[in-house]
């Protein structure tokens, strides 16, 4: 199959950000042309300087257009781009030479009209950077399917490392409204077309998340929020381990109740949890201090996602109002 690829690359005020990522895909070793599509959504500091380094080494087209959100800037990007398969990434990622290269391979070797990749850390990370990586990717934690090498029925790709044919893009309209949950949603409507997605664990980016704790916890809380609206959507996939992270924050909480009443055993299950959190991340990163701070992130992650569920799921289920109205705060209105 003759492939031709296009990234698709939203940014917002991070021109610090693409340079990174031009860097990479300009170090890429695969030997064919590929383009990169940059939208400028909305930014009022401006990448273009930055792109304009890179116009003679890379098949670069830029875009500028009002904010409208990531998913309306990606349909905006896909749209316009030349290439038959579409590589979306996130600004805040970094590439492995052999990306594109191993992308390929798995396409020729059983083609799919979408796929996702892991992500992993750099060693340029901070250590708080690191230890979010670990809590959004380990199986121990909420983040392990869509990161894992085992291979999964339905692998659902994320929107930071997530390719999709142009043939698919077209056919099921692109990227929903919704933010986060735009990229659930888009593939389980690529499902309902017939579809098949898979995971390409060897087209793995580094993914930065810019964040520090509070936007971490703001980030969590926000995708416990929008599954609900998803499950509302799509109810056919729903599942029971949804309610982990709020059943995992409402069993600790009884148990430190139970704790200073005197019975101790349940608050111990906890402990040999977070201790083997510790232990897992300790031997994964190799760094103590992220170890430590990898239970931070953890913390932060169950209970900003289990609130956020807890309370969408309240609010939806009690109410006739459209989730647009209940949360408009999650939601772009495409230009």
């Amino acid at each position: 199959m003759d492939l031709s690829f296009s990234f698709i690359i939203p940014v917002y005020n991070r021109p610090n950000e693409i340079k990174e990522l031009l860097d990479s895909l300009r170090l890429q070793t695969y030997d064919k042309t590929f383009e990169v599509v940059i939208v400028e959504d909305g930014s009022t500091i401006s990448s273009e300087e930055v792109i304009g380094e890179y116009v003679d080494s890379l098949a670069i087209s830029y875009y500028k257009k009002p904010n409208s959100g990531p998913g309306d800037s990606r349909n905006y990007g896909m749209s316009r781009a030349k290439g038959n398969y579409l590589i979306v990434l996130d600004s805040d990622c970094i590439l492995p030479p052999q990306y594109l290269v191993e992308a390929e391979k798995s396409l020729q070797e059983d083609y799919v009209h979408c796929y996702g990749g892991p992500d992993a850390a750099h060693e340029s990370f901070s250590t708080v950077q690191k230890a979010i990586n670990y809590a959004m990717t380990s199986f121990l934690t909420t983040g392990g399917i869509r990161g894992g090498k085992k291979a999964v029925d339905k692998f659902q790709p994320r929107s930071f490392n997530m390719g999709i044919s142009k043939e698919a893009f077209e056919n099921v309209g692109g990227y929903g409204n919704i933010h986060p949950g735009e990229d659930p949603d888009l593939t389980i409507r690529i499902w309902n077309k017939g579809y098949r997605t898979k995971l390409i664990s060897e087209a793995f980016v580094y993914h930065k998340r810019r964040i520090d704790w509070n936007k971490f916890y703001i980030q969590v809380n926000k995708f416990g929020m929008v599954r609900p609206i998803l499950n509302k959507w799509h109810p056919e996939t729903k599942k029971v381990t949804y309610w982990f992270p709020t059943v995992f924050c409402f069993g600790l909480l009884v148990s430190i109740i139970l704790a200073i009443a005197g019975f101790m055993v349940p608050l111990y299950f906890y402990f040999l949890y977070f201790l083997l959190l510790f232990i897992d991340a300790l031997r994964k990163t190799g760094n103590l201090k992220v170890a430590f701070l990898s239970l931070v992130a953890t913390a932060i992650q169950f209970f900003g996602y289990g609130y956020g569920f807890f309370k969408s799921t309240l609010y939806i289920n009690t109410t006739d109002k459209k989730p647009e109205e209940i949360f408009p705060k999650l939601f772009f209105r495409a230009n």
